[in-house]
């Protein structure tokens, strides 16, 4: 699908479908009233017999309108003008891309971008409208020998402004949007494939492909790289299982040599059985998801190679499976991690952070600028905020900040959780230099926590993404967070816009 923003009359353009925002029963913006003077009322007319619900999302579809060029207007909902907020706004363009999707049109044209969300940019307003078509039209039926019959691909979109010349800085928020809605696809497409094809091997092959087409540095490390590096709280999760462990390295270069970069540390446990200690059997499908740390950074990192980002970045991750068997580690076993500390494995269901103790020690090596990994780690986060927010713990403040207003910035939000030195104390452990796990009292925070104690010479921040990398139930399936926050924070912090 391709995107571009073009200053144009509505009603003159020849277009499969035109879209157009309505406010309440009879306020159009001003692309609007432009294409209702051309149609002579037409649009006003179907508005005040009631047909469009002022609910944000609720659409009206009205063919062959007199006057305008467009085979089909399609006018969305924004809701009452006075109460649109962020929120809204993004249902709105849900509601459009999904009336969007039934149609038979090669190309739409969006006139969209008059529609102001107080306290948001212009920039704001484009990537958030490519965002939405991206999502609403993403589609995962590879594996299926019956594929739903597809109505004609939408192939072509124009995102229409009434007024010239287009800026600048829009056409850097398209350039953006549609390079990270690449790499929130290839997240999702990597969570949803099953565990039998999407492997540690499939990952690291995925991130061999992403370097030869954007010319990225990559070093994938095998197991006995690992033993002979000291990484024994990583390789204690592997050894229940035949699949090879992969530690992936990529690296991305857009900046000068001496610019430091961003380190992005993905959790990449491609199944999680929970080892010796096992799951319920009970939605243990859904641990195919355990990998989608790994999944947004490879993500972000696509985004950020595609746009050509002014910046350096480095995805660091540990990839293995977490299962059973004769040589699997036992509750109670003690590992050397490669920092040096030891800890006694309480839980082998609590493996995240033993994989990611070893690859945040590992990634301090590049001295990074900062380091944020990025984490399905803790049921109990899914608990504290449900689906909304992904859970943030930092050590360094103004860190913190950046991630909030980037998460803010690309509406994929998330919500800090305290660090506290109090904390620590749950991990004591009579036999080693930690546990691995601080008992069920504020269980997301004893996991961040226990990573804290392996990043203490670094700014780092840690995300909990166990309740929003995937939704359950009917609309099962991997969202591609937090790749746009990932890509957002990179480049404010980089100080671009």
């Amino acid at each position: 699908m391709e995107f571009s923003i073009k200053a144009l009359a509505p009603a003159k353009h020849a277009t499969g479908c035109l879209v157009l925002a309505a406010f309440g029963k009879d306020v159009l913006l001003r692309a609007g009233e432009q294409a209702d003077r051309a149609a002579s009322g037409a649009l006003k007319r179907a508005l005040a017999r009631g047909d469009l619900p002022a609910r944000a999302g609720a659409t009206l579809l009205l063919h062959s309108v007199p006057g305008v060029a467009a085979q089909r207007v399609l006018l969305v909902s924004f809701g009452e003008r006075k109460e649109l907020g962020a929120g809204a706004f993004r249902d709105a363009l849900r509601g459009a891309a999904n009336a969007l999707k039934d149609l038979a049109c090669a190309d739409a044209t969006l006139a969209l971008l008059d529609v102001h969300v107080p306290g948001r940019d212009a920039a704001w307003h484009v990537r958030q409208t490519v965002l939405a078509v991206r999502e609403a039209f993403y589609r995962f039926d590879q594996l299926k020998t019956r594929k739903k019959a597809p109505v004609p691909a939408l192939v072509a979109v124009t995102l229409a402004q009434a007024a010239a010349p287009v800026t600048l800085e829009a056409q850097r928020a398209l350039k953006e949007a549609s390079a990270t809605a690449e790499g929130v696809a290839l997240a999702r497409t990597l969570g949803n494939l099953p565990a039998n094809i999407c492997t540690p091997t499939y990952l690291a092959e995925q991130a061999r492909q992403l370097a030869r087409r954007y010319k990225l540095e990559i070093e994938v490390l095998e197991r006995r790289d690992m033993d002979k590096l000291g990484m024994g709280a990583l390789v204690s999760v592997t050894r229940g299982s035949r699949e090879s462990p992969k530690l992936i390295v990529l690296k991305y270069r857009g900046a000068g040599a001496k610019a430091k970069p961003i380190v992005f540390v993905g959790k990449g446990v491609t199944f999680d059985t929970g080892g010796i200690s096992l799951k319920p059997a009970g939605e243990m499908d859904e641990m195919k998801f355990d990998m989608s740390g790994a999944g947004s950074v490879l993500g972000a990192l696509r985004a950020l190679a595609g746009m050509r980002a002014p910046l350096n970045a480095i995805g660091v991750i540990p990839a293995c499976e977490n299962m059973p068997g004769g040589n699997a580690s036992k509750p109670g076993d003690v590992v050397t991690t490669l920092s040096g500390q030891t800890v006694e494995v309480l839980n082998t269901d609590a493996e995240g952070r033993l994989i990611l103790c070893d690859a945040l020690t590992y990634a301090g090596r590049f001295a990074p600028e900062v380091m944020v990994d990025i984490a399905t780690l803790t049921g109990a986060c899914v608990i504290a905020l449900g689906h909304v927010a992904t859970g943030l713990f930092a050590n360094d403040q103004k860190l913190a900040d950046e991630l909030l207003a980037a998460g803010e910035d690309a509406w994929d939000r998330c919500w800090q959780m305290p660090l506290w030195e109090d904390y620590q104390e749950q991990l004591r452990s009579n036999f080693a230099d930690m546990a691995n796990i601080g008992g069920r009292p504020a269980g997301s925070v004893t996991a961040a926590s226990f990573l804290a104690r392996f990043t203490r010479k670094q700014r780092w921040a840690h995300l909990d993404i166990a309740g929003t990398a995937w939704k359950s139930g009917r609309d099962k399936g991997s969202t591609g967070r937090p790749v746009s926050l990932l890509v957002r924070f990179a480049l404010r912090h980089a100080k671009l816009r």
